[in-house]
């Protein structure tokens, strides 16, 4: 066992996709005390960095892209992290344990660890290639998009998910004229209660962004240049003028290099508990990957939200190191959104009772789902220390009443150390 363990020790780990998933297991392989090499693959030329803030702070201009950057240089040199950014991976060689780059060079592994996350879903509609249409998944999204933030225009978002209301906060604080067009009867209507969209809806509409739900986009007309949008056409016949307009519908996973590798895929890479593939010696972690059975929620799922990302890469980078895999937790998510922040936890779908503690007609309150009795799911509204406890409640399973979680008088502590053994 022990000259096993020096072998895995001494591998070369490559690592394909610079994001904060693969730059967390590049530099946890070292802190495990690998001692092979730890090559870290990225085609942005950007060292690996925190997508949230683009459709944000970033967005709004009140952080630069060095706020963006997950690790410093410093970080990746004292873990002698090898990265080789601007760098694309056109093919895996499992036979070989080859990477085949697109300057042509080979490079061998040991172990792989696929990081490759996911591009913005496009909208496949008559007109969708004309300009002014943007999509946010980049830095270089951002700087297409931020120099038509200008008072007055028009913008029109397709989608009412987190994405889609974030930039339309920033864009009606910036005096431009926002749409929001939902194909759900709501907005978030995939994620949440209808009181916590009709909360959302609300607090939209109150900062001048107009929103229309249960909209079918059905193509994009050109202005008077024709080679610019001019308007958006709904199904309903609806034609809305737009300067410009931004898709957000959702992530489409990078599987392709896995598939062309012969690897299990199901809308993502298919990994175990361990973010191993169906292949061994190959892992995958975060937005690309699709857990066979998550180990706390039970069941097949693929997350997208970055502390996913980065449990599934300390899973990686501990089997790999030959250490103890931590066990999973219930996942949680956040969205920023005015002065509102959204922190969710724990997944929603399939509640038959939902409890509000405190009142949707201010600024702060919890919604939690239950489930046979059991909190499943809550979604905080600026109430970050409640928050916490939250997710104790989710993640210990705990059992309560929806009367004793919409009563403020009740601490959400003392429901947590009532339903310990004692």
């Amino acid at each position: 066992m022990s000259d096993d363990k020096e072998i895995v020790s001494a591998s070369t780990v490559a690592i394909v996709g610079a994001g904060q998933a693969g730059a967390e297991v590049a530099t946890l392989l070292r802190q495990h005390r690998h001692q092979g090499r730890i090559i870290l693959f990225g085609e942005e030329s950007f060292l690996p960095y925190m997508r949230p803030p683009l459709s944000k702070a970033y967005l709004a201009g009140e952080i630069g892209a060095d706020a963006l950057i997950y690790k410093a240089q410093a970080a990746y040199d004292k873990a002698e992290v090898e990265l080789r950014l601007g760098s694309r991976v056109d093919a895996i060689a499992r036979g070989a344990k080859q990477l085949l780059l697109d300057s042509g060079e080979d490079v061998a592994f040991d172990k792989l660890v696929i990081a490759t996350g996911g591009r913005a879903r496009k909208l496949d509609v008559p007109g969708a290639g004309l300009g002014n249409i943007f999509y946010l998944r980049a830095i270089a999204d951002v700087e297409l998009l931020r120099p038509q933030l200008c008072a007055g225009r028009r913008l029109v978002i397709v989608g009412g998910g987190y994405v889609g209301l974030e930039v339309a906060a920033v864009a009606v604080k910036r005096g431009l004229k926002v749409t929001v067009l939902e194909g759900a009867p709501r907005v978030l209507a995939r994620v949440t209660a209808p009181e916590v969209s009709a909360f959302y809806e609300r607090f939209h509409r109150a900062a001048g962004v107009e929103i229309r739900t249960g909209v079918t986009v059905i193509g994009f007309t050109a202005d008077s240049s024709g080679a610019a949008v001019g308007a958006v056409q709904c199904g309903d016949g609806l034609e809305i003028p737009a300067d410009f307009v931004l898709v957000g519908i959702g992530l489409a996973p990078n599987t392709e290099l896995a598939e062309a590798a012969g690897l299990a895929t199901d809308g993502g890479i298919i990994v175990d508990a361990f973010s191993r593939s169906s292949d061994p010696d190959i892992f995958a972690i975060g937005d690309c990957a699709i857990h066979a059975e998550h180990g706390f929620l039970q069941r097949k799922i693929r997350l997208e939200s970055v502390p996913n990302a980065l449990e599934q890469a300390r899973a990686a980078a501990a089997f790999i190191a030959g250490k103890p895999v931590p066990a999973a937790v219930a996942p949680w998510f956040w969205s920023d959104q005015y002065d509102l922040k959204l922190q969710m936890a724990g997944l929603s779908d399939g509640y038959d009772k939902l409890a509000i503690r405190g009142s949707t007609k201010g600024s702060s309150f919890i919604a939690f789902y239950l489930r046979e009795g059991r909190v499943i799911a809550a979604d905080a509204i600026n109430r970050p220390s409640e928050f916490m406890a939250s997710k104790r409640l989710i993640g210990d399973r705990i059992k309560a009443s929806a009367a004793e979680l919409a009563d403020e008088a009740v601490s959400l502590k003392f429901l947590i150390a009532a339903a310990a053994p004692v």
